[in-house]
């Protein structure tokens, strides 16, 4: 599949509430890549990229995926290779579509572990596929053109492991102080969360 390029009203709303200040610390789950590096970095801030798939796929990939991530020993390597960081380290987070990836009640701690390392009202950018039926989803990479679009290029293909409807994520970010929902003509359901 080609790269396609959209609108994001969630990354636009994203980088509105970074508010024009300076040298914030934000964190991008979608592994290191120049254009998100040179974006975040012209509006004078620190990025911190991880790609958190890539940990997932390593962490749970041999044997049953899903059966995994139900193991305390791979679910605690996975946090010391991915999301080990101090508490309230960052300003903001993109985390992309990543959590539709994980497997309950790993989703849910992985959600907590990330309101841990963000401060206080920092924003995150998720997105969730909003196909209920879909038996396999793109695997992309998530590169930002300019505050308020998006190039998206499919890396592969795989299954989500469950389907979050607007209350399951509302559920899911029950311990942070708001869910923001955006329409979107296509596939994903993009939220903006307040820590």
């Amino acid at each position: 599949m080609p790269a396609q390029t959209r609108n994001s009203s969630g990354l636009e709303q994203f980088i509105q509430s970074l508010g024009g200040r300076t040298e914030l610390f934000l964190l991008d789950l979608a592994g290191a890549n120049q254009s998100n590096i040179d974006f975040l970095t012209s509006l004078s801030h620190r990025v911190y990229s991880d790609d958190i798939v890539r940990t997932i796929e390593t962490a749970f990939g041999d044997g049953d995926f899903f059966a995994n991530q139900n193991d305390p020993v791979l679910t605690r390597q996975f946090f010391d290779q991915g999301l080990n960081f101090p508490e309230q380290q960052f300003d903001g987070a993109l985390l992309w579509d990543t959590l539709q990836f994980l497997a309950p009640p790993l989703l849910q701690l992985t959600v907590d572990r990330i309101f841990h390392i963000l401060r206080p009202g920092a924003y995150l950018l998720a997105f969730f596929n909003a196909d209920e039926k879909v038996k396999s989803a793109p695997l992309c990479s998530y590169r930002i053109t300019d505050k308020k679009t998006l190039t998206l290029s499919q890396r592969g293909q795989t299954r989500p492991v469950q389907f979050l409807n607007n209350r399951g994520i509302e559920k899911l970010f029950q311990n942070f102080q708001s869910v923001k929902f955006f329409l979107t003509r296509d596939h994903l359901r993009e939220v903006i969360v307040r820590r």
